[in-house]
């Protein structure tokens, strides 16, 4: 590995926020999150790309760190899956990218065949004003096909070590004693 990949591999396996996203509802909190504010990102640079909405330029920057934030977490929650390089991932990494990548790509292939039906059916329909979808709807179809594979990680990721341990304790099962 390079120094490059150790720095991110260090830093994709930090754990300071770990209590964000320690469980699996957690993840799906911050999964759903970050959904949210990649649509409103999408709505707001629409807004000032093909309409009038001026008031887009100060909601780009406003939704940018949170956004952000809710990035970091996923990729933390993955412990880096999808940003680290290959030669930084053991086999069973690997695998799971591979994994999550096809997941995702059948979830796309599925987003862009209703995008495409959603298009047949108004031109069928005689609906006018088709052209004007055509740029964002394509757009919006692109930036899920780019950030699918991330939900896809996010939301099947396994529990990490402080949730096992508190699981075992709750159960009786840990071997830390007290006293």
């Amino acid at each position: 590995m390079t120094r490059y990949d150790r720095r991110m591999f260090a830093l994709m396996n930090r754990r300071e926020a770990e209590a964000l996203y320690a469980t699996a509802g957690r993840r799906r909190l911050v999964v759903a999150v970050h959904i949210a504010l990649t649509a409103a990102s999408i709505a707001a640079w629409l807004g000032t790309v093909v309409g009038e909405g001026r008031w887009a330029v100060y909601v780009l920057p406003a939704l940018l760190l949170p956004w952000c934030v809710a990035t970091g977490l996923i990729n933390a929650a993955t412990r880096g899956l999808l940003e680290l390089r290959g030669r930084a991932l053991d086999e069973r990494q690997l695998a799971e990218k591979q994994r999550v990548v096809a997941r995702a790509h059948r979830l796309t292939t599925w987003v862009l065949l209703t995008a495409a039906a959603a298009v047949g059916a108004l031109t069928l329909s005689g609906g006018t004003g088709i052209e004007a979808l055509a740029f964002p709807l394509l757009f919006a179809v692109f930036v899920v096909h780019w950030i699918a594979p991330l939900w896809v990680a996010g939301l099947t990721a396994a529990d990490g070590p402080m949730h096992d341990e508190a699981v075992a304790d709750e159960h009786g099962d840990g071997s830390e004693t007290v006293g």
